[in-house]
C-alpha cells in the first residue's frame, strides 16, 4: 500500500513530531516550501484527519502513578462495549482486536485503589463483559510517534 502524502508533507509531518511549536518559516525552509504553503499543507493535513498536533504530558508528573492496560474479553456487541469503555475519562487509548482479548484499553489513574475501582467497578461490571485482566505498567521503555512518516 502506498503512502497518501507525498515526500514534502512527510517531512513537514517530521519537523511537527520533533517541536509541534516549529514556526512555519522554519519549516519552509528547510522543506523548500514558502511560509504559506507550508501552512495551508498543515491546515490540510489538520482538517483532513490525517495529522494532529497535541500537548504529550507525562502522566507521572502529573500526578497519575498507575498506568496499565486492560484486557477485556466480551461475550458479544463488541463495538458497543468498546464504544462504551472508550467514554470513560480516565481511559485514553481503546481498540478492538484479535486473539485472547476482545478489546484492549489503556488507563491512567491516580492510585491503586483508583485502577481497582476503575476495573472492578466500571469495566468488569459492564453488561456483556465476561472477564478482564490488567498489565500495570511498570517502567516505560519506548513511547514514539515518528511511525506516521516512514
Amino acid at each position: 500500500m502506498t503512502s497518501p502524502l507525498d515526500d514534502v508533507s512527510k517531512a513537514i509531518i517530521a519537523k511537527l513530531q520533533v517541536d509541534g511549536r516549529r514556526s512555519y518559516a522554519a519549516i519552509a525552509k528547510e522543506v523548500g516550501l514558502s511560509e504559506a504553503a507550508v501552512r495551508q499543507r498543515v491546515q490540510r493535513l489538520t482538517e483532513s484527519g490525517v495529522m494532529q498536533i497535541v500537548a504529550v504530558t507525562d502522566p507521572l508528573q502529573l500526578g497519575f502513578a498507575k498506568q496499565a492496560m486492560v484486557g477485556v474479553k466480551v461475550a458479544s456487541h463488541i463495538t458497543e462495549v468498546a464504544e462504551r469503555i472508550a467514554k470513560i475519562p480516565e481511559i485514553d487509548y481503546v481498540v478492538v482486536t484479535t486473539g485472547r482479548f476482545d478489546i484492549l484499553a489503556e488507563v491512567v489513574c491516580e492510585s491503586d485503589d483508583a485502577l481497582l475501582e476503575l476495573v472492578g467497578d466500571t469495566i468488569a461490571a459492564m453488561d456483556k463483559v465476561t472477564s478482564t485482566e490488567t498489565f500495570v505498567y511498570l517502567k516505560l521503555a519506548k513511547q514514539t510517534y515518528s511511525w506516521g512518516v516512514r
